[in-house]
């Protein structure tokens, strides 16, 4: 069996890197200058896994790439060191969103669970969208109100220009003098999850917006 050890957002950069390398390649770069670039995308891989095993880095080494068969190759043999999502049970997420008795859950089949970060869908019929994503190695959900019209804007989670829909969510946060107080965060979200977790490469938007809305 082997082993995943990569995340869905360092894949992502690794892809990057590997392009990078290909579009220098034909721009007939001195010598020196494309060594430099090289050693710098190896540099960055490297950064990302500081726990790495010799055999691991042996393995993310982008040095030897030099042709286009080969950059392709290199990242078809990394896809199943990718890191699967948890898989998740219908049971789960309607625990995870006990006020929601009709929930629509999300088609399985439609998820690449090789290829995420975060999980998420949308329920056009009550335009909300919803999110599961992994925290200390547990499974957390939120709830979003989504606006109906959907725009061209950058995404808070994946930082690319997309389709988006801007979202909110009420937190936890309370006021023990006002019982009815509540707080309620936004930010624009695409509104295709496969293609934000197809572009993702940091986690810190998603963490911080998800933490915000759970802390008390």
């Amino acid at each position: 069996m082997q082993e995943r050890f990569i995340e869905n957002h360092q894949f992502n950069i690794i892809r990057e890197q590997v392009e990078m390398i290909r579009d220098s390649r034909k721009k007939s770069l001195p010598p020196s200058v494309l060594k430099a670039v090289i050693d710098l995308a190896n540099a960055k891989i490297a950064f990302l896994f500081p726990e790495a095993t010799s055999a691991q880095l042996a393995m993310l080494d982008v040095s030897k790439l030099q042709t286009d068969e080969a950059y392709d190759g290199f990242i078809d043999e990394l896809r199943p060191h990718v890191r699967s999502f948890p898989q998740v049970s219908e049971q789960q997420v309607k625990k995870m969103f006990p006020k929601q008795k009709k929930l629509r859950l999300p088609d399985a089949a439609e998820l690449n669970v090789n290829r995420m970060s975060y999980m998420s869908w949308n329920d056009l019929r009550s335009n909300r969208k919803y999110i599961l994503c992994e925290k200390n190695h547990q499974l957390i959900g939120i709830e979003l109100k989504a606006s109906s019209n959907a725009k061209k804007n950058i995404c808070a989670f994946c930082n690319q220009l997309a389709e988006v829909s801007y979202c909110v969510t009420i937190t936890k946060a309370k006021q023990a003098k006002n019982p009815d107080y509540y707080k309620a965060i936004g930010t624009y979200i695409c509104t295709d999850s496969a293609s934000c977790n197809e572009n993702m490469t940091n986690l810190d938007a998603l963490m911080t917006f998800v933490e915000t809305a759970l802390k008390e």
